[in-house]
């Protein structure tokens, strides 16, 4: 069953650090946004640019991101994201194999991708940044792997995965739970829930990741553009929105 959702919303667990302020960005160039301590760059953009205007077509998406305090200090750690997007793109795993979070949990990246490589949509690469009270900041780099959780009950499930080696070996598997919703522009609403990271000590800095393999992602250019809105979450309390704009060429 194909459900609608705008290019963004598979990575939501990744790229909703970039709603790190109010800000909105058209074109294909860098969107810098800030609130408090908080700055953010994210970039990205999707292949091909010309769409039909009436009918889905396949897409592969690219998405790259820096998040930064204005101090120098280490960031508050992202406890969960909500994602609004636009009707004009889609995600259709059917036919893709599934994966379940329990065979994810408590695995180091290479036997992820053993336990449920055909069930990959998307690759990247992190780094995060793990600080201990009275300690110099660590930073662990990890490669990220998307994989379908199918769907149930109107909603579909993603799991991202990523694994960090210090201080101790640790699986980190974010959820995004998504489903149809009806409100102008948008139509689907994706919600992530982020995990904590060694303790809660652990904060993503930057991130690049490619998405749309098995031809998962699909989207239209019926206007120009497709569109999403987010609010973030922060374990520091922080609740910062943001809306950003692709445009596209209908044909």
């Amino acid at each position: 069953m194909r459900k609608y959702l705008m290019l963004m919303t598979a990575l939501v667990g990744l790229i909703a650090v970039s709603v790190a302020g109010i800000a909105t960005a058209a074109g294909g160039g860098p969107v810098t946004a800030e609130a408090g301590n908080i700055k953010f760059t994210f970039d990205g953009g999707f292949s091909p640019s010309k769409l039909p205007k009436k009918k889905l077509a396949p897409i592969m998406l690219s998405a790259k991101g820096k998040i930064q305090t204005k101090d120098g200090t280490h960031p508050p750690a992202l406890k969960e994201v909500l994602v609004e997007t636009d009707k004009n793109g889609a995600i259709d795993t059917k036919g893709v194999p599934t994966c379940k979070s329990g065979q994810l949990q408590s695995t180091d990246t290479k036997a992820a991708e053993k336990a449920c490589k055909p069930a990959i949509i998307g690759t990247g690469q992190t780094n995060v940044e793990i600080q201990f009270p009275e300690q110099n900041p660590i930073q662990v780099p990890s490669k990220l792997l998307v994989f379908n959780g199918g769907t149930a009950g109107g909603k579909t499930t993603l799991f991202i995965h990523a694994y960090i080696t210090v201080p101790t070996p640790a699986a980190i598997v974010t959820t995004v739970k998504i489903k149809k919703i009806k409100k102008g522009r948008y139509g689907l609403e994706s919600v992530a829930s982020i995990p904590k990271i060694a303790g809660g000590s652990g904060s993503v800095k930057d991130f690049s990741l490619s998405i749309g393999k098995q031809k998962t992602l699909f989207a239209k250019c019926p206007d120009g553009k497709l569109q999403a809105h987010a609010t973030a979450k922060f374990a520091d309390g922080t609740k910062v929105s943001a809306g950003i704009v692709r445009t596209c060429t209908g044909t």
